[in-house]
């Protein structure tokens, strides 16, 4: 007997490789004899009218299973962290790392899920809090969150615009690290590791690591690294007067606007995502096959 008698069901819109693989994901739910719950827009685009909103989604379902790529785990994972509810993916974008099964596996891997044959892995997420501080002309209490945001890749402090830097102080813990001018600064779960991060010259660090990597954007100096701390700690990161526009940045989909002075504060999320992967998932060879490490000079393996 399965272990999920209710499934939810969210696919990325706007693509009818999406809505092929959606059509394959109903039925091996429906061969399983589980109760299916659809989120309004994935509804839509099956042409049912049972939909529920997206926040709701992961309310009362014992797993939700997301058609699309890796974007798309990372806009549910705030909506459904918070209920504790297991997330499967189904690959339909680029790398894949987060949403694991490829089309031609989804009856195959879906069956063997539903018959017991997977893992869950607890992922977790940063909580960024925009903290308005004085400043000339601006009557606030300081301290005051005006903003929150949840990231599970990554939150990024940027100039804004292209082309510019900005000033900012970093602290962690409230201990003063450094004082920086770049094009900003991003702050990475071992999730986000393989994103951003890593293009931006970050270290890969394994899912299970308690730790954040900080990792600067074209610093103007040559001696500036990624700094990898432990995942519990306090990181605040103060903005100077350079920039004109700069913002912080949840998983490259929810920005908010700073001003001078503002600080940004992030910490571990109170509630971790949990990852369900299909039993033979490893973390080593999604590298090896997405990342391209098993090439060898002359294009041998």
């Amino acid at each position: 007997m399965t272990d999920f008698r209710r499934v939810a069901i969210v696919g990325r819109t706007g693509s009818s490789h999406v809505v092929e693989s959606l059509n394959i994901v109903v039925s091996a739910l429906n061969t399983a004899g589980v109760e299916l719950v659809y989120e309004e827009r994935t509804a839509a685009m099956l042409s049912r009218s049972d939909g529920v909103p997206r926040e709701a989604v992961g309310c009362g379902v014992d797993l939700v299973v997301v058609v699309g790529g890796d974007g798309s785990i990372l806009g549910v994972a705030r909506d459904v962290a918070h209920a504790g509810v297991p997330v499967l993916g189904v690959n339909r974008g680029g790398l894949g790392f987060l949403a694991d099964i490829a089309p031609d596996q989804i009856s195959e891997k879906v069956a063997q899920v539903m018959a017991g044959a997977y893992r869950v892995e607890e992922r977790f997420l940063l909580e960024a809090s925009v903290r308005r501080l004085p400043h000339a002309g601006r009557a606030v209490v300081e301290g005051d969150a005006v903003e929150v945001g949840v990231a599970l890749n990554d939150v990024v402090v940027h100039a804004g615009s292209m082309s510019r830097m900005m000033d900012f102080q970093l602290f962690i813990d409230d201990e003063f690290i450094y004082e920086q001018r770049s094009d900003g600064l991003i702050i990475s779960t071992p999730t986000g590791s393989t994103a951003y991060a890593l293009s931006a010259g970050g270290p890969i660090l394994h899912p299970r690591l308690d730790a954040v990597e900080i990792v600067p954007m074209f610093p103007h100096t040559l001696t500036s690294r990624p700094l990898v701390v432990n995942g519990d700690s306090t990181i605040s990161v103060r903005i100077g007067d350079a920039a004109a526009t700069p913002k912080v940045s949840c998983d490259s989909q929810v920005d908010f606007a700073l001003g001078p002075t503002d600080e940004v504060r992030i910490v571990k999320h109170r509630s971790p995502l949990r990852l369900a992967f299909p039993i033979g998932h490893s973390f080593y060879e999604s590298c090896r096959s997405k990342l391209d490490w098993a090439t060898r000079l002359g294009g041998r393996r």
